[in-house]
């Protein structure tokens, strides 16, 4: 006799009853245990924060991460499931901060770094019990006993052999150059993390004259004479130390006739008209190239760098980066706050700097009228001094897009700073080539948007001005800063500095100190990027150190992320895998989409405006939500907008017709005490037996072909047909000869066949809903077979005929 078998499921309750049931029996462990030994497949589990919930996004991409090795473990692989923790960086250090009753970098110094990194230690892992739980509730088979954690002395160690690799290649180095800087963190970030967080703001335009003292003699006799110049960051006039015009550009120089004073105007012949139409009537004086204009000294627009003339200050340069799109045809700049900027400026030999900003971003009293504000904030001062001085000539605003810190959603500032960087722009080439050995899902994002990014790769800023993170292990000599010395391990330490080491983190390592040869070293006080930790996983979560051989564990069969990780965690797997081992660190790739509100909007925990997953689960189950996300385009780089509706259609559409079927024979099967040992397809002259078991056979088919080509959408639409067939054919069709009063040879193949093929539906489908297809097996599996269907052989299409 099978269970008895109600159609009323409920399948939240079922699904708790097998999750009971796995640990009990150890059936996870038993899995990876059956194929020891076997060919490895290698997955790598990108590390995700455990600062707050899993939400939907989570569930996503941990059901990708579920389903592929699942499947590849039916398929006899030895596939390691190792969980990560990210424990470093911002995330964690905000929650410290929260704690702590503390806010920014001079706050967490006068706490004490010992005091703040310990607090952020013992933070890291508290939601560590949430995520357990609800990523088994969804039934994900991970390892979590055996997981890595990113603070964990031996990940640490094996990070600062990679960074030694590409120190002995000579790709590290220090250099003071414009980074977009995160002024509530106090530190420089990526351009892939400062590409991620765009928002359309308004922000002041003004069109200032500065007067010219030198040069265009022949104006200068007829009176005063202005170059106008335009700029969307007012806040940053009072840093001006240049003004740049294109060399091939065609500037007038025009003379204002509603000016009693008659002053003349220098800008860009293109943009005259679109500056004067309102201003009035002007005469045109003289016209010349901007390369006419270089070499022309004006008058600072502020006087508080005025002494910065005598390092060639205030003067006009030329450089091919001007256009007159908009503005007047010649640029402000501030050497400290923009990349162009600083780039000209160098390419001209200016060696005058103005940078009167603090940490937070905040005027110094360099600029004392602003004195301890943040500097977008003097935008409308500037503008009034400005004014007040006769130097304002137009003002307006525009709408543009720009960058916020995605941790802190505040804009960020471009500015010059000392960070350490890792050489990428050489590397093009190399990056092409091992992206063009990679099988993306979908293969657009791998040949258009990864594969531009690759192109266009700048340098890597790699260094952090934080605290909670793997430090840069490179120790300085105090009185020579290019005379440095690059330490590899913690033993190479120990060797170097004679003391003991424990720890790697900040407060530890800080305070040894290197003497050699009568010099003295310190640490540079910077820790690494975050990201460089999560590219240097495939070798830190293994400890590795070198020596060798890393084929059994390099590269991944398989990674999955969403399509942000382009510009992250892709990126750095690839760039750190090029430079080590000139291989892609990975051979398949399956790219998410975006889990959106059900209106298109980004969830929102504020705006309350998506169904609570735990709610969701204790509803419908992890099999429906599973099904629901996987069936849909958002496995092939789309956005998916969640809809609590879609999984009850999808529960309507497949799982409940799904669980009648299996009601339907087991009820029937009881009644007439039908007690095969054995699950065979039945040797039926029936042509609804032999096309259902046919259907079947197309179906695994289907599947494996789809799974072996990491196409998850495709492989899952096979089940919706081969439901429909088998409810609404080929049972409906046969329903007579289960009711007959005798038991007959077409009955007892009616009876073979519809178990066969729900039991083979079940090994089919255990990847993709693990908990209705374990339901399903153990009630109708023979007496020889596996217990459970997750130590099953993956069906084969030819032995299914």
């Amino acid at each position: 006799m099978f269970k008895p078998v109600s159609n009323k499921v409920a399948f939240p309750k079922m699904e708790e009853e097998i999750l009971a049931f796995w640990e009990k029996d150890a059936t996870f462990e038993k899995s990876l245990a059956r194929n020891k030994g076997r060919e490895r497949y290698t997955f790598y589990d990108g590390p995700p924060f455990a600062t707050g919930l899993p939400h939907y996004g989570h569930l996503l991409a941990g059901t990708i991460k579920d389903i592929v090795p699942r499947y590849q473990t039916m398929r006899g692989t030895d596939v390691e499931r190792r969980f990560g923790w990210d424990t470093h960086g911002l995330p964690i250090e905000a929650l410290a901060q929260d704690a702590l009753g503390i806010a920014g970098t001079p706050e967490i110094k006068a706490l004490g770094v010992d005091k703040f990194n310990e607090q952020c230690r013992s933070m890291v892992l508290k939601y560590v019990a949430e995520w357990r739980k609800t990523v088994t509730r969804m039934g994900r088979w991970v390892d979590f006993d055996n997981d890595y954690k990113t603070m964990d002395f031996g990940f640490m160690e094996s990070v600062w052999w990679v960074f030694r690799q590409l120190w002995d290649q000579g790709r590290v180095y220090r250099s003071h150059r414009i980074m977009p800087y995160s002024w509530k963190l106090s530190t420089p970030l990526s351009n892939f993390e400062a590409g991620s967080n765009y928002k359309d703001v308004q922000d002041p335009t003004v069109t200032v004259r500065v007067k010219v003292t030198k040069g265009l003699d022949g104006l200068l006799r007829g009176g005063d004479v202005y170059l106008l110049v335009w700029t969307t960051t007012p806040w940053t006039l009072p840093e001006n130390l240049a003004i740049c015009a294109g060399a091939s550009i065609d500037y007038v120089a025009v003379r204002d006739l509603t000016d009693d004073a008659r002053p003349v105007y220098v800008l860009a012949k293109a943009r005259l008209e679109h500056v004067f139409k309102k201003a009035g009537p002007c005469e045109t004086v003289a016209e010349f190239k901007g390369s006419d204009l270089k070499g022309v000294e004006y008058e600072p627009i502020f006087p508080y760098f005025a002494e910065k003339r005598a390092e060639g200050a205030f003067r006009v340069l030329n450089d091919d980066y001007v256009t007159t799109d908009d503005g007047v045809g010649l640029v402000h700049i501030a050497p400290a706050y923009g990349e162009d900027d600083f780039r000209v400026c160098r390419e001209a030999g200016l060696a005058a700097f103005a940078d009167p900003l603090d940490d937070a971003c905040a005027f110094t009293d360099a600029v004392p009228e602003f004195k301890g504000r943040f500097c977008k904030d003097c935008d409308r001062d500037v503008i009034k001094m400005l004014k007040a001085s006769g130097k304002l000539v137009h003002q307006a605003t525009i709408v543009h897009s720009y960058p916020f810190c995605e941790r802190t959603d505040t804009p960020l500032i471009y500015r010059a700073i000392d960070a350490w960087y890792v050489r990428v722009e050489d590397l093009h080439e190399r990056l092409a080539r091992n992206n063009g050995t990679v099988h993306w899902t979908p293969d657009y994002v791998g040949e258009k948007r990864f594969g531009n990014w690759l192109g266009e790769a700048h340098d890597w800023n790699i260094s952090r001005n934080r605290f909670w993170g793997s430090c840069i292990p490179v120790w300085i000599n105090d009185d020579d800063p290019d005379d440095m010395i690059c330490v590899g391990s913690a033993k190479e330490l120990e060797e170097l500095s004679g003391e003991k080491v424990s720890d790697l983190h900040k407060h530890f390592i800080d305070k040894i100190v290197i003497r050699r040869d009568g010099k003295t070293y310190h640490r540079t006080p910077e820790v690494l990027d975050c990201w460089f930790e999560s590219g240097s996983m495939p070798y830190a979560q293994q400890h590795y150190m070198g020596g060798a051989p890393v084929d059994a564990f390099f590269p991944a069969d398989f990674i999955a992320e969403g399509l942000d990780q382009t510009r992250g965690w892709f990126y750095t797997l690839m760039v750190l895998g090029t430079c080590l081992f000139d291989r892609a660190p990975y051979k398949n790739v399956v790219v998410n989409g975006l889990v959106l509100a059900e209106d298109g909007k980004k969830m929102s925990k504020r705006l309350k405006n998506y169904p609570d997953p735990a709610k969701m689960l204790d509803a419908y189950g992890a099999d429906a939500i599973r099904l629901y996300m996987i069936y849909s385009p958002v496995v092939r780089a789309e956005n998916l907008k969640f809809s609590e509706s879609g999984v009850k259609q999808l529960m309507r559409d497949l799982l409940i017709p799904w669980w009648n079927a299996y009601s339907f024979f087991v009820t029937y099967a009881n009644v007439d005490a039908f007690d095969d040992a054995d699950v065979r397809p039945s040797e039926s002259a029936n042509v609804l037996d032999r096309w259902i078991v046919s259907s079947m056979e197309t179906l695994i088919a289907d599947v494996t072909a789809a799974m072996d080509a990491y196409d998850l959408q495709r492989s899952v639409r096979p089940f919706v047909r081969f439901v429909e067939d088998m409810t609404n054919w080929y049972i409906r069709r046969s329903r007579r000869r289960f009711w007959k009063s005798t038991n007959d040879a077409d009955k007892l193949c009616a009876y073979r066949t519809l178990r066969y093929v729900l039991v083979q539906l079940a090994k089919v489908a255990a990847p993709f809903t693990p908990f209705i297809a374990e339901e399903i097996y153990l009630n109708l599996k023979g007496a020889g077979d596996p217990g459970s269907v997750h130590l099953c052989d993956f069906p084969s299409a030819n032995a299914a005929a």
